[in-house]
């Protein structure tokens, strides 16, 4: 690695060489080290039809900055990468291609035929998401990298289908399931979203047969009317009792269909009259088995009137509606249309609205799955952060459905189940079976594949080994850590708890970290139809992956959406370019050849390392609290105020060799590169390109900072009464220059400065600081006889004077002043309405109390100082 820096920080020139040169180390690869304790985290499968995204972006820089911290702490850290199958959407994209470019389907090619064509775009374009991963930073396990349907997960497929299955947890039957005519499958509940919809309920006459009564039916899917084979009413509902068991004669179709009694029907809302259509409607279906109903489909796989619905076959749902309603109209039977506005389901892939079927489907008996996975979140055993997701994670589990598991698609796992061709004998198991055991004819397997989550859910153990139990499963199993968005808990966390708890006997990880959605500046989902899309990869070209990273970190906390903001990564980028400089600036003194302290330090270097250490403690505590955003900002905080701003500038005099004493010109490099370095250390995490750049230029130990120790907080670095003492000076410096800005005088001219205090000391010790930094041309310290023609700048612990005749006149410095004195009162005044606002004072932390009654004692003081200026200058 190159020990010297260019002029300029030029990501384009540093990350590329970097990744090679951690790659080529094989550091990102986790040994099984029984010395060490694990720490793993298995990536959330990207599609492997995908291309990076922000949310990708978001997803993983957390997930890195974890692994790179871990890594740095001595764990053996495992990040396990690897893609999904993606069955709809992967199925969805080679269609789509095979129709533009050869205008054909699937089906002209046969299923072997077309599997062998995703196969072939699978091996074409799955890896573009993985090499995009990289130029991010990513420090995955790449040796490790697994897929849904390599022959390990698809093993571990077939051996939880037919465990289940055998257990009695897996069946097949006639339910009412999601069905998307668009995507052309049966949807689990978790893939259907909801969305408010304007429509109509149509109130609808059922004739009574030979009479002249009618009861009124509301629906808002008057086309489903076709399939109804019963109108029921509550038992105790008098205005109906003398139909029950009477017929009714269905319009438009003129089927005879009874009424029954069912307490499912809520006789306060509506007519009390409903139609049943057991076929199409959940709620229906389950009154049908009760009644013993015929279940009549009407709809077909594209969502038209089948040969069920008479003259109406073959028309669209939507057509057919208007069409039934105008025939409903003509015959009189309408009896008010009223608008209503209701949630309707959509797919989650296409937006299309799904349609409620009966249909032969397999499905995960759930609620024998879901307890155990609900106890190991109540218990603890399993955390939420932030926990209010435990709340959301509960409530799906806790109403759990059973899965349809089932897909009308070939791409995925399929379904290994055998059938018969001569009997109808099945057979499920594990090997392909193709003789039938009880007749000895041939069989063929379900055409069938599973959903995709179903792989999904078994990817932290599955691409460990498991069923088999590798020398893998074994160390890096549980994982740690979870992170993923609040999106897809139902989909795919609450499946792998269940799955890993089922089949391994363990919860899969420990702690579910869950992040919001990347939002437009506007707090807009990014998307195709408002074009407020931003590509990852444009803002790696043109700013690095660092100030990208940084960007999505900074003021991020868990669970919470955030709003991208090109500022933002503007500004990250400034950072990495001021440590950068700070790095150039550090290697013109440096004589220095190795990292460590002097045994003699100056009070400006207790100074920074005790505000160094305390910075590695809050850091710490942050990234084990997962509060990412909130350690990444205290980093910004301490390099940019502290280190660049304040120490570079405090010791510049002692660098420059000529006009200091040796001793204390090599002992400032030390402190200096010691806190640089391990200032590197705790930011790599977060932008690991610049600082291993940076780092492999200075003085170091070791081979990378990506294998580093990182920084520990350290008793024999606290140094608080010096600290304080700098911290007054540095104070009064502030405020000098405050008050020079303020009155418009240049830092060029230089003027006498009197300071009163009662820790003279400090003020001595600090001398050559005030002077050089707050343009003082000599320095009095001692009693102020007289504060008669002086501007004055105070502090909570020492007041300084200037005389006017050098900077400005009198009646501007009284009005100056005057405001200080309003600003102060101002802050008095908001910290005791914080303070006496009892809910604040039951809720924060003792250690925000305390802060905020150490401010009001500062403002006060330095409003006591500021009025007693002011006071002494009226009297002029």
């Amino acid at each position: 690695m190159s020990t010297e820096l260019e002029k300029t920080y030029s990501p384009q020139n540093v990350e590329d060489k970097i990744y090679d040169f951690w790659m080529k180390n094989n550091y990102f690869h986790a040994e099984i080290d029984k010395s060490k304790k694990p720490f793993t985290i298995v990536i959330p499968p990207p599609n492997v039809t995908g291309q990076l995204h922000m949310g990708h972006a978001f997803d993983e820089t957390l997930q890195d900055i974890l692994i790179r911290y871990k890594r740095m702490c001595g764990y053996s850290a495992l990040w396990l990468p690897g893609t999904d199958h993606a069955g709809i959407a992967t199925q969805i994209k080679v269609e789509a291609e095979l129709r533009e470019k050869e205008h054909k389907t699937r089906y002209d090619l046969g299923r072997d035929a077309f599997l062998e064509r995703v196969w072939e775009w699978k091996e074409q374009y799955g890896s573009r998401i993985i090499n995009q991963l990289k130029k991010l930073g990513s420090s995955c396990d790449w040796e490790r990298e697994r897929f849904t349907m390599d022959e390990g997960c698809s093993k571990a497929v077939k051996e939880v289908f037919v465990n289940l299955y055998n257990k009695g947890l897996i069946y097949k039957g006639s339910r009412i399931i999601n069905y998307c005519p668009h995507c052309k499958t049966a949807l689990s509940d978790a893939e259907v979203e909801y969305e408010e919809q304007g429509g109509f309920f149509w109130h609808i006459r059922y004739p009574v047969k030979d009479s002249d009564e009618y009861v009124i039916v509301a629906t808002t899917r008057p086309e489903t009317m076709l399939g109804d084979t019963a109108v029921a009413v509550n038992p105790e509902d008098k205005r109906y009792r003398h139909l029950i068991g009477k017929t009714l004669v269905l319009p438009l179709v003129g089927r005879e269909i009874p009424v029954i009694e069912d307490d499912y029907v809520d006789k306060e809302f509506g007519t009390g009259c409903v139609k049943i259509t057991p076929a199409h409607d959940p709620n229906d279906f389950e009154v049908g088995k009760r009644h013993n109903l015929e279940e009549i489909i009407v709809l077909d796989n594209e969502a038209k009137i089948n040969e069920n619905g008479g003259k109406y076959k073959g028309l669209d749902r939507y057509e057919a509606r208007k069409i039934m309603i105008e025939d409903l109209k003509a015959l009189g039977l309408i009896e008010k249309i009223e608008p209503h506005d209701h949630n309707v389901g959509t797919c989650y892939r296409c937006k299309t609205t799904v349609e409620p079927l009966a249909s032969e489907q397999w499905f995960v008996k759930m609620k024998p799955l879901a307890q155990p996975a609900i106890e190991a979140v109540k218990n603890g055993s399993i955390k939420f952060v932030p926990d209010r997701y435990a709340n959301s994670y509960l409530h799906w589990m806790e109403n759990i459905r059973d899965w349809c598991i089932s897909r009308q698609l070939w791409w995925g796992h399929q379904i290994p189940a055998y059938y018969c061709d001569a009997c109808g004998e099945m057979v499920v198991s594990k090997d392909e079976v193709k003789v039938c055991p009880k007749c000895g004819a041939s069989m063929h397997q379900d055409e069938d594949v599973l959903d995709t989550w179903f792989s999904s859910a078994l990817w932290p153990f599955s691409t460990l080994g498991w069923p088999e139990n590798t020398a893998d499963l074994e160390y890096f199993y549980p994982t740690n850590v979870l992170v993923t968005g609040y999106d897809i808990i139902p989909f795919w966390v609450a499946r792998m708890i269940f799955s890993g708890i089922e089949h391994t006997g363990k919860e899969p990880f420990d702690t579910v970290l869950i992040h919001g959605l990347i939002r437009d500046s506007q707090g807009r989902k990014f998307s195709k139809s408002l074009g407020n899309g931003i590509d990852p990869l444009d803002i790696i070209k043109d700013y690095g992956a660092d100030a990208l990273r940084f960007m999505l970190v900074t003021g991020n906390s868990p669970g919470n959406d955030m709003r991208f903001y090109i500022e933002e990564v503007l500004a990250a980028r400034n950072f990495a370019n001021k440590i950068w400089n700070a790095a150039r600036f550090a290697k013109t003194y440096l004589t220095i050849d190795k990292v460590e302290l002097p045994e003699k330090l100056e009070i400006e270097d207790k100074w920074i390392l005790n505000e160094y250490n305390k910075a590695v403690k809050e850091i710490r505590e942050n990234l084990d609290k997962f509060e990412l955003g909130v350690a990444a900002q205290k980093l910004y905080d301490f390099i940019w105020d502290k280190l660049c701003d304040w120490y570079i500038e405090l010791i510049k005099p002692r660098l420059f060799e000529t006009n200091t004493d040796k001793a204390t010109n090599i002992s400032a490099q030390q402190v200096l590169c010691y806190v640089l370095t391990n200032t590197l250390a705790l930011l790599h995490p977060f932008m690991p390109y610049v600082t291993e750049e940076i780092w492999q230029s200075l003085p170091h130990d070791g081979d990378a900072l990506i294998i580093a120790n990182y920084p520990e907080f350290s008793e024999e670095l606290v140094f608080d009464k010096a600290g304080k003492e700098m911290e007054n000076v540095m104070a009064l410096i502030k405020e000098i220059r405050r008050v020079r800005k303020e009155m418009d005088v240049p830092a060029s001219k230089k003027t006498t400065l009197l300071i009163e205090t009662e820790n003279e000391e400090t003020y001595k010790d600090g001398t050559a600081f005030i002077q050089r930094l707050a343009s003082a041309s000599e320095i009095v310290i001692g009693k102020i006889d007289t504060t008669e023609g002086k501007v004055g700048a105070i502090t909570a612990d020492a007041k300084a004077y200037m005389p006017m005749g050098e900077l400005i006149d009198i009646e501007k410095e009284k009005a100056r002043l005057q405001k200080e004195i309003d600003r102060l009162n101002s802050e008095i005044e908001r910290v005791n309405k914080k303070l006496s606002n009892e809910g604040f004072v039951a809720k924060a932390p003792q250690n925000v109390i305390d802060a905020e009654k150490q401010k009001r004692e500062g403002y006060q003081k330095t409003l006591e100082n500021t009025e007693k200026v002011l006071e002494d200058l009226l009297k002029l």
